[in-house]
C-alpha cells in the first residue's frame, strides 16, 4: 500500500495555484443586451458572445478609446456613432483636432464646420449663461493655455476688463441675457485695457501691457477666429445630427485647445439647460479626439461632463494615441474603456495602473492586431466578475482598410532583439490619406500611391515604399517628413536612404 503524503499549504499559496478559476469574461447576461436598445460592438474572444453596449448596465455613458494610429480607434468611434444614431437617433458633435473625421461626416450626410477657414467663434458669446459665469470660464481657459495663473495682478486686470466689457455692452453680470443681444468680443476687452493704459493712472503699466499682449495673440488680424462675431451657434449643433467641427485649419495647438475648451463649455451649459428627457437613450455624444491639452487638465469641462453627463443624457467619447494624455480622472470615471493596440510599456503601465487589470490581460493587449480590443466596463451590479474582457475584433459598418509598413529590413540584429524600436507602422486608410495631404501630396500622387500599395497587398517594406514614392516624383525631403509622421526615428530614415543609395 502506498503512503499518502500530507502537506501543509497556506491559503495564499493555494490561491496562486488556480485549481478552478473563472475565465476573464463577464457572464453573458451582462454582455449580451436587448438589441433594440443596445449597440453591437463585436464578439468576446473566449466564449464568442456578442457584446452589445448598453447605457443601462454601466455607471455612465462615457467612453475612453486608446490605441496607436492604425489600431482601429477612429473606426470604432465611427461605427459606434452610426449605431447610436440608428438605435436612439442620437446626435454627435466631433471636436476634430486633425480633420480626421471630415470626409467621413460629409459622406454620411452630416455637417462640417471648418474653423480657421471662414468660420468664427466669439468666445464671449453667452449661450444663455450669465456674464459672470462666462467670465469665469474664459479665465479658466486662459489659465489652462497660458501662464497667466503665475501673475495674479494680470489675472485680476483681465477678469475685471471682461466683466466691464459686458457691462458696457448693456449686460447685467448676474442675470441671464436677452438671447437677441450680440455679445462683445475680445477686441472690445483689449480696447478697454488699452484705454486704461493710455490714461496713465495705473501704477504698474507693465502688468497692463502684458495682459493686453496675452489677449492679443487670439485677436490679431487674420488670426481673430475667436474675437469676431460668431458665424456658428454651437448650442444648436447638439440637435443637428452628425456634426464635425474641424480644427485643423487653426494655426496651432493653442488655438485648437481654446476652440475645444469653448465648445465643451457651451455644450456643458446646453446639457444642463435641456435637462432629462424620457424619450431618448442618449441625446448627444461629444467626441474629443487627440485634444491632449483639454483631456489632461483637471480644470477642463471634459471632467465636468464626465461627472454630470449621465443625468443629462450626454455622453463624452475621449480618444487618444497616448493614454498619458488623458487625465486619470477620466480613465477611472468613464463607464467604458476600449483598449486597442498600445505601443509602449509605459503606456501599458499607465493603463494597467488606472484600470487594475491582470497580467494576463496586459500580455494579450500587447499582442493585439488591428481591430482587436480589450473592454473595461464599470457595471451597475454588486455581483463579482471580471470587468475587463477581450474582443476578437471590433465589427464595423464598413471594411477596415489598413496599410502596414515593415522596417525590419533596415534594423540591426541588436535592434531587432531589443524590443525598443517599433518594427511596423499600421494605418487606417483615412489616417494615411490625411498624412499625405499634410505633406501637400496632390490628389493624383495620392491615388498613385494607394494603387501601388494595393497592388502589393497593403503590406509593404519601408524601402519599397520609399522607392515607390521616389519613382512617382516625391522628393526625399517630403518622404523624410512622411516617415517622421509615421514615428520613424531620423537615424533610421538616414540609414534607409543610405541603403537605397539616395
Amino acid at each position: 500500500m502506498g503512503l499518502i503524503k500530507i502537506q501543509t499549504v497556506m491559503n495564499t499559496e493555494l490561491g496562486k495555484r488556480c485549481i478552478l478559476s473563472r475565465p476573464p469574461e463577464p457572464p453573458h447576461q451582462f454582455v449580451l443586451n436587448d438589441l433594440t436598445s443596445a449597440l453591437y460592438i463585436g464578439n468576446t474572444k473566449i466564449f464568442g458572445v456578442p457584446f452589445t453596449w448598453s447605457l443601462y448596465n454601466v455607471t455612465n455613458p462615457h467612453i475612453c478609446v486608446v490605441g496607436i494610429t492604425g489600431a482601429g480607434k477612429s473606426f470604432f468611434v465611427k461605427t459606434f456613432l452610426l449605431r447610436a444614431s440608428y438605435i436612439w437617433n442620437t446626435n454627435a458633435v466631433i471636436i476634430d483636432w486633425a480633420g480626421e473625421y471630415k470626409a467621413w461626416v460629409k459622406q454620411a450626410g452630416g455637417i462640417v464646420v471648418e474653423l480657421g477657414k471662414g468660420a468664427y467663434l466669439n468666445i464671449m458669446d453667452l449661450g444663455g449663461m450669465r456674464p459672470l459665469d462666462r467670465t469665469k470660464q474664459i479665465m479658466t481657459s486662459l489659465q489652462i493655455l497660458t501662464d497667466i495663473a503665475e501673475f495674479p495682478e494680470q489675472m485680476r486686470l483681465t477678469e475685471e476688463a471682461i466683466e466691464q466689457t459686458y457691462l458696457n455692452a448693456g449686460f447685467r453680470l448676474a442675470e441671464r441675457p436677452d438671447q437677441n443681444k450680440d455679445a462683445p468680443t475680445l477686441k472690445n476687452v483689449i480696447a478697454l485695457l488699452q484705454e486704461r493704459l493710455q490714461e496713465g493712472n495705473y501704477p504698474y503699466p507693465a502688468e497692463l501691457e502684458n495682459a493686453i499682449y496675452r489677449l492679443r495673440q487670439f485677436a490679431r488680424e487674420g488670426e481673430d477666429f475667436f474675437a469676431r462675431k460668431s458665424t456658428i451657434d454651437i448650442g444648436s449643433l447638439t440637435t443637428s445630427g452628425l456634426v464635425d467641427i474641424d480644427l485643423s485649419g487653426l494655426p496651432d495647438e493653442k488655438f485648437r485647445a481654446l476652440a475645444s475648451l469653448f465648445i465643451l463649455q457651451t455644450l456643458k451649459e446646453r446639457m444642463r439647460m435641456e435637462g432629462w428627457s424620457s424619450e431618448k437613450g442618449i441625446k448627444t455624444f461629444v467626441v474629443l479626439d487627440e485634444a491632449w491639452k483639454v483631456a489632461s487638465d483637471d480644470r477642463s469641462d471634459a471632467i465636468t461632463i464626465i461627472r454630470e453627463g449621465r443625468k443629462y443624457q450626454f455622453g463624452l467619447i475621449v480618444a487618444s494615441q497616448n493614454p498619458t494624455d488623458i487625465n486619470e480622472t477620466i480613465f477611472s470615471n468613464v463607464g467604458t474603456n476600449i483598449i486597442l493596440r498600445v505601443r509602449f510599456e509605459r503606456f501599458l503601465d499607465y493603463i494597467q495602473g488606472s484600470l487594475n487589470f491582470s497580467e494576463f490581460m496586459r500580455r494579450e493587449i500587447s499582442k493585439f492586431g488591428v481591430g482587436q480590443a480589450a473592454v473595461n466596463m464599470s457595471f451597475q451590479t454588486n455581483i463579482q466578475f471580471p470587468d475587463t474582457f477581450l474582443l476578437n475584433k471590433v465589427v464595423g459598418e464598413v471594411p477596415l482598410d489598413t496599410y502596414s509598413f515593415n522596417i525590419t529590413s533596415i534594423l540591426s540584429n541588436d535592434e531587432l532583439a531589443s524590443g525598443t524600436i517599433e518594427k511596423e507602422f499600421i494605418f487606417e486608410k483615412p489616417d494615411l490619406t490625411a498624412m499625405f495631404i499634410n505633406i501637400n501630396f496632390s490628389t493624383d500622387i495620392i491615388d498613385s500611391i494607394f494603387k501601388a500599395l494595393d497592388a502589393k497587398g497593403r503590406e509593404v517594406d519601408i524601402k519599397d515604399l520609399a522607392t515607390t514614392l521616389l519613382g512617382i516624383g516625391v522628393s526625399k525631403e517630403n518622404i523624410t517628413n512622411l516617415l517622421r509622421n509615421f514615428g520613424m526615428p531620423d537615424f533610421l530614415i538616414s540609414r534607409m536612404f543610405m541603403q537605397l543609395g539616395v
